[in-house]
C-alpha cells in the first residue's frame, strides 16, 4: 500500500492482494487518514478477501459519521468479482461520500 499525501486531498493505493494478512495494515493506513478527505486508489487489485472487505466498509462507515468525503477510484475487475462474490457491488463502492 502507498500513500501519497496532499493537504488536500489524500490518495491511498490498494495492494494488489488484499487478503487477511492485508487487513491489518490497510487498518492503520486508514485510521492515520482519519479525519482528512481521502480516495481510495483500487487500481491494482487483483482481489479482495472478507476482512479487507469489512475494513473498508466500516471506513465507509467512519468517514460518513465524520462527515468528510470518501471516495474509491480505478475499480479493477479482480476488485468488482470480489465484491460480488462477497455480496456487493461496485455501486456500493463508487458513490462518493460527501459530507451533507
Amino acid at each position: 500500500m502507498t500513500t501519497l499525501s496532499d493537504p488536500s486531498q489524500r490518495i491511498l493505493e490498494l495492494a494488489a492482494a488484499l487478503d487477511f494478512r492485508a487487513a491489518a495494515p490497510l487498518t492503520e493506513s486508514l485510521l492515520a487518514m482519519r479525519g482528512t478527505a481521502l480516495t481510495i486508489d483500487a487500481s491494482r487489485v487483483e482481489r479482495i478477501g472478507g476482512q479487507c472487505l469489512q475494513v473498508l466498509l466500516s471506513a465507509q462507515q467512519t468517514w460518513s459519521a465524520d462527515e468528510t468525503a470518501l471516495s474509491f477510484t480505478n475499480l479493477t475487475p479482480g476488485f468488482v468479482e470480489g465484491l460480488r462474490l462477497l455480496g456487493f457491488s461496485e455501486a456500493d463502492f463508487t458513490r462518493e461520500e460527501m459530507p451533507e
